[in-house]
């Protein structure tokens, strides 16, 4: 339940202006709180901030760790007012381009400049007491996460289950040895990740003084190639290898005729089960330290989950697999009372699931760019058939923008259907702000527009376009952007429906 009426952005950390390639933690991050402010929003939802990889397109949704941070939003601006940087440090920017992050030159870049933080660090003595505190409270994750990075590092970036035996399959003297061999490698490690969660925690911590609580995501499924899996392998469906028996996907549906194959490893519950549900208990506990409220990625996994054996190369041999997901739940109500959860209840959604989000009182999610596809007074997506407790977007960071959809993929009965529905003309001009006063002047408790429709931007701005290989997750916006009348306007709307 999220007892908070009000609206807010999506927008994640790196899609914000920056000098550094990327949007960071730094003074941008800071403004977009004051804008959302002076607007009157509530709310600030980002995607998952978890370390990103080039091989998977930079994908927040694809990470070597469901708990560390990604240290290419570490910013460089405030290292160098806390002293980590010299102001020289900074002076000689490569150019990078304004409105997309060119994730390759942004690595390079970033990982020079915190590995001269880190050497300041070693020379300094400065916060070692901080740095010690951090690593003992954080120790639950931290400790494992810092020597898979230093191992994937050493192995030439090979996945985990390729490195020598006794290593792959965490034996006590070999990880002891590895542990003392690459000691300040593994510092190294645990240090970004106190520079992320420090200026991470103070953002949090402004946002909230400003009246704006911060929406994160969670991802249901963790990489194979990740910290959790090598450390955790007894939750996943894996064999004597240490390789997956079976994967995630989705079922064939009207979308696709195989499905969609993911090719996470799936959980074992009945051992999650046993371990009295503790590892996804850690993780959510993680999160809401991070975040006020969570969204919870493919909400349909924690009652059931399609599952493929491992060699398929489509999605329709799987085969669904009942979750306990009433023991779960009950667990987690018992441990945080209340849930601060947003449940990602998107596609098509089976009565058990719905059930399960009622008893619950698990808020779902509406999206208006699905709402004009069928002639139908019941669709679930129109809103004067949203309960009061949901949230609705216009999209969602897998959509297109509206002014996107209407040009290039909204059909000739959808556009007929909405402006039916709106009682007026709509044109690829109007369209983005028809649909957020569409969204604002719903019954949902809760209003989240992309900032992509806010500014009136086309499908140049798209964030991702799933089963796409290249391309995603590069959209940033300019601070010019931001302009008094798209300032003004959204201020007008938001006071003018009660959200403010």
């Amino acid at each position: 339940m999220i007892k908070k009426h009000g609206s807010g952005i999506l927008l994640h950390l790196t899609s914000l202006p920056s000098p550094f390639g990327i949007g960071d933690l730094g003074p941008a991050a800071y403004g977009f709180v004051d804008f959302l402010k002076e607007t009157k929003q509530s709310f600030w939802q980002v995607l998952p901030l978890n370390p990103t990889d080039l091989a998977f397109g930079s994908s927040p949704y694809s990470s070597h760790s469901a708990y560390a941070g990604n240290i290419l939003l570490i910013s460089p601006e405030l290292l160098q007012k806390a002293g980590w940087l010299a102001e020289a440090e900074l002076a000689n920017i490569i150019s990078f381009p304004e409105e997309r992050v060119d994730f390759e030159a942004v690595v390079q870049f970033k990982l020079k400049l915190l590995n001269l933080a880190f050497a300041k660090f070693l020379s300094s003595g400065q916060q070692q007491k901080e740095l010690a505190g951090f690593c003992q409270q954080n120790d639950y994750w931290l400790d494992n996460f810092a020597l898979f990075a230093v191992l994937k590092e050493k192995f030439g970036g090979q996945t985990w289950n390729l490195w020598d035996q006794p290593i792959r399959d965490r034996q006590a003297a070999a990880l002891g040895e590895l542990k003392e061999r690459f000691k300040q490698e593994i510092l190294r490690e645990k240090f970004f990740q106190y520079l992320f969660y420090q200026q991470w925690h103070e953002l949090r911590n402004y946002a909230n003084r400003q009246g704006i609580s911060l929406i994160g995501d969670i991802p249901f499924y963790v990489s194979y190639d990740s910290a959790d899996v090598w450390e955790h392998n007894q939750i996943f469906k894996l064999d004597e290898n240490k390789l997956p028996t079976h994967v995630a996907g989705v079922p064939p549906d009207f979308f696709s005729r195989t499905g969609q194959l993911w090719g996470s490893p799936v959980y074992r519950w009945d051992i999650l089960r046993q371990q009295g549900f503790a590892w996804w208990e850690q993780r959510l506990e993680h999160n809401f330290s991070l975040f006020d409220i969570v969204r919870l990625d493919h909400f349909r996994g924690f009652v059931s989950f399609w599952e493929v054996p491992a060699g398929e190369t489509t999605a329709i041999n799987g085969h669904w697999a009942v979750v306990p997901v009433d023991d779960f739940l009950t667990k987690l109500v018992a441990r945080f009372q209340e849930l601060p959860v947003i449940a990602e209840d998107l596609g098509v959604i089976t009565d058990d699931v719905k059930a399960v989000m009622q008893k619950f009182a698990l808020p779902g999610m509406k999206v208006l760019l699905f709402a004009f596809s069928e002639n139908l007074d019941t669709h679930p997506y129109l809103p004067h058939n949203y309960p009061i407790e949901c949230v609705v977007y216009t999209g969602t960071h897998d959509n297109n923008t509206v002014k996107g959809w209407f040009k290039n993929e909204a059909t000739a009965l959808e556009k007929r259907l909405l402006a039916e529905y709106l009682g007026q003309e709509v044109s690829e001009e109007t369209v983005n702000w028809q649909l957020i006063e569409l969204a604002f002047k719903s019954l949902a408790n809760v209003t989240i527009i992309p900032l992509q429709d806010v500014l009136g931007l086309g499908q140049a701005a798209r964030m991702n376009l799933p089963a796409s290989s290249g391309g995603n997750w590069q959209w940033r916006f300019t601070a010019s952007q931001l302009t008094p009348e798209v300032r003004s306007r959204l201020l007008q709307l938001t006071m003018a429906t009660g959200r403010g």
